[in-house]
């Protein structure tokens, strides 16, 4: 019991349970939303499994520049027009940043899709790796 109460120990202890709690938390967010891939994981699945990207940017957004071979189904839309993907097939998310993907994510798999994905980074990961976009407009 010592041990704990000696001021030094006490900050570890904290420290110990405030990084187990980010841990759980980490956990519980990515259950909800699904599996993360990096964009070159991504890629691999597409090409591997036949995953379909799908941009749930604005339609606008979307002819700035997507992902070659992208759907666009705005994140307003998807629950509306999942019914226009196949859910044998990976789903893999795409946004800006990779930070509106998970809860499109949460309301796929609500609707019976097992295999879906966001992509880490979103747009902006994929560019910064230099790979090219596609402009529809």
């Amino acid at each position: 019991m010592d041990f704990l109460l000696q001021q030094n120990n006490i900050l570890l202890v904290i420290i110990a349970v405030v990084s187990g709690a980010m841990l759980i938390m980490h956990s519980v967010r990515r259950g909800k939303g699904g599996a993360q891939l990096s964009v070159q994981d991504a890629i691999q699945l597409a090409n591997r499994q036949h995953g379909i990207f799908v941009d749930i940017r604005s339609a606008d957004q979307f002819k700035t520049g997507s992902v070659p071979q992208a759907r666009n189904i705005p994140g307003d839309e998807l629950e509306a027009k999942a019914d226009s993907l196949p859910k044998s097939k990976p789903i893999i998310l795409v946004c800006d940043n990779g930070t509106r993907t998970g809860p499109a994510a949460g309301t796929l798999r609500k609707l019976g899709f097992e295999q879906v994905f966001s992509m880490q980074g979103g747009l902006r990961s994929w560019t910064q790796e230099g790979l090219p976009l596609s402009k529809k407009g």
